[in-house]
């Protein structure tokens, strides 16, 4: 069984991480705005089976397969690193857009909406490296069951990325409408999303993959 230690240390890496501006959030957003709530839940349900497929990835033991492999992890890292530089300069460049901006998006059917969503969250660096390096840094071999203690583990993460990315989607138009009354907001909110998206490119970069090589 996990600590409660582990729990909450998992807890806090997810908040942050599904209120740091990224694809999931950008493709929601947009989603819900143009297309209204309903397609924004059933896109949301999309991102819940992405979750799934790492969390039975990480329970299988993903880790142990980067460990035999650095080359794997690095080329991971520099991936979604090279991903998230890109979102920060669409952020930060002249004519850049923020989240609640939304995008230029054609009405899709349900099945396309959810399919999207899972895709959406399947390419989500910041997902990938969660799952590969940062929640094994919370296992214990001494506390039982490691792929056990994966799935708690990303029990908590599934839970609090849900229970956000809905409330965002639930008030996405609302937020929207907030802020294009107010410019300044705006831009602010876009420089944070594009300072924030450029911190974690740096992180990736620099991260020497402690939390694979354990």
């Amino acid at each position: 069984m996990i600590s409660a230690g582990a729990a909450a240390g998992i807890a806090l890496i997810a908040l942050g991480l599904v209120l740091t501006p990224g694809p999931n959030m950008l493709y929601l957003v947009s989603r819900s705005i143009t297309q209204g709530r309903v397609a924004g839940l059933i896109s949301l349900g999309g991102v819940a089976v992405g979750f799934l497929v790492y969390l039975a990835a990480a329970v299988a033991g993903i880790a142990t397969i980067f460990a035999a492999v650095p080359t794997a992890y690095l080329t991971l890292r520099i991936a979604g690193a090279v991903y998230l530089l890109y979102l920060a300069f669409q952020a930060l460049r002249p004519g850049g857009r923020s989240a609640f901006v939304p995008g230029e998006l054609p009405v899709e059917r349900p099945r396309r909406l959810f399919a999207m969503g899972m895709v959406t969250n399947l390419l989500n660096p910041k997902i990938a490296v969660l799952y590969v390096s940062l929640l094994p840094q919370f296992i214990d071999p001494h506390r039982g069951s490691v792929p056990l203690q994966s799935l708690w583990l990303g029990a908590i993460q599934i839970s609090i990325a849900l229970t956000i990315n809905a409330l965002i989607v639930l008030t996405a138009g609302t937020v929207a409408i907030f802020l294009s009354r107010r410019p300044a907001w705006l831009r602010a909110q876009r420089y944070f999303m594009g300072t924030v998206l450029s911190a974690l490119a740096v992180r990736l970069l620099t991260d020497r993959g402690r939390a694979v090589a354990r």
